[in-house]
């Protein structure tokens, strides 16, 4: 029987410390909430069930309590509903405070909009003459740009008009080479050439000038040693 009874506590004693922790929860998030009001109405129905299901465990609990046949246990649980109690109390009173803070903050936001939209205002009309003098500077930006490139184009034009010249100048200075190339060749033919013929007629006049010689020595060896 005992052992029977411990169940339904221990049910109810994890239903308590279950409710507990998640009213905590809710609580911190209603503490979190930026808004609207319709979100923190919502979050604080959820609390109230939670609270409901709470009570109703702890009087569970409190009658279990006064129905115990040992007077110790029936003392220890009813000290333990009263702290059960306590911290719910407690847990209200955090509820309470979540709230106010909330509204508070939910409040300084809807104000703060307020004057983000008068700000917003202001500047966007700021933004619309920034914008047209922005307008202003790109497009005069834009003609400066394009009266460089027109420039840079006339330049470029200029600068290729340079090299089809200069590259007709190295053709007919290339072509002038080619010419001189080929008198210089025939120049060296032709040296080439009269130094064999200046070779062959120094052999020529050395060959005549032996055979002088020699004819003149035959004369005078006749003359002068006729006995020989």
């Amino acid at each position: 029987a005992a052992a029977a009874a411990a169940v339904p506590l221990r049910v109810c004693h994890q239903e308590i410390v279950k409710f507990d922790l998640e009213i905590k929860a809710a609580v911190q998030d209603i503490r979190d909430c930026p808004g609207p009001l319709s979100a923190l109405t919502e979050l604080n129905a959820a609390v109230k069930q939670k609270f409901r299901h709470l009570r109703g465990c702890i009087q569970e609990l409190e009658q279990m309590a006064k129905e115990q046949d040992k007077e110790s246990e029936k003392q220890a649980l009813l000290r333990e509903v009263e702290n059960h109690k306590k911290q719910m109390l407690s847990n209200q009173a955090a509820w309470r405070k979540a709230n106010l803070a909330c509204k508070i903050a939910i409040d300084n936001s809807e104000k703060d909009q307020l004057l983000q939209g008068r700000d917003s205002l202001r500047q966007r009309k700021t933004t619309k003459e920034s914008l047209a003098e922005s307008a202003s500077n790109i497009t005069e930006s834009l003609m400066s740009i394009s009266r460089m490139m027109s420039q840079q184009v006339q330049q470029s034009e200029e600068t290729v008009q340079t090299l089809a010249n200069s590259s007709r100048t190295i053709l007919e200075a290339n072509e002038e080479f080619k010419s001189m190339s080929g008198t210089i060749q025939l120049g060296r033919k032709l040296i080439t050439k009269y130094n064999r013929r200046e070779l062959t007629d120094k052999l020529l006049i050395f060959l005549a000038l032996a055979l002088f010689l020699a004819t003149v020595l035959y004369i005078l060896k006749k003359r002068l040693f006729p006995f020989l």
